[in-house]
């Protein structure tokens, strides 16, 4: 049963290996927190942000920014993806990579023509969510992680911080 709980983000282990709630109860309120975040990111960048949470094998996007240009990638708020492609699977399935890094990027893991760059949001040592900022390699380029990693770990670290006040 406490498997079962774990893998859908109602409860999860502390540091101390001690039960306490999980994710899925925080997701309402992680995505208020971050809406601004991503918006503002969205607008300093001109490129879509999404924060995605993990539900499974699959992650799920809570909060999703498009850009303003009118080439763009779109993910839906609800969209379910696999955690075995892209930036953002790699944080939620704990690429110790990209988690040692701060970031990852990928470009046309998960579909042709677009790359990513990722950071994650961190609830004590767990990570509980990932901001994705992604858009077409034409302007983002092969290799978007050193212009963009900055960026999108300040916004990360400010959900993070601004999640755990509210929780205080």
């Amino acid at each position: 049963l406490v498997a079962a709980l774990e893998t859908h983000g109602f409860v999860r282990r502390d540091e101390r290996g001690l039960l306490v709630t999980g994710s899925r109860f925080a997701t309402a309120s992680l995505s208020q927190i971050a809406t601004p975040v991503l918006e503002r990111l969205s607008a300093d960048t001109g490129e879509s942000t999404q924060l995605f949470v993990r539900r499974g094998p699959h992650r799920l996007v809570v909060v999703s920014i498009e850009s303003s240009e009118e080439l763009r990638t779109m993910v839906p708020v609800g969209a379910l993806l696999t955690v075995h492609k892209g930036s953002a699977g790699r944080l939620l399935r704990g690429d110790e990579d990209a988690l040692r890094d701060g970031w990852v990027q990928s470009v046309g893991e998960r579909a042709a023509g677009i790359a990513s760059v990722s950071a994650p949001v961190h609830s004590g040592r767990q990570v509980v969510a990932a901001v994705c900022l992604s858009g077409p390699v034409e302007r983002l380029g092969a290799d978007p992680g050193p212009r963009y990693a900055e960026a999108v770990m300040a916004a990360a670290k400010e959900i993070e911080i601004a999640a755990a006040t509210s929780s205080d």
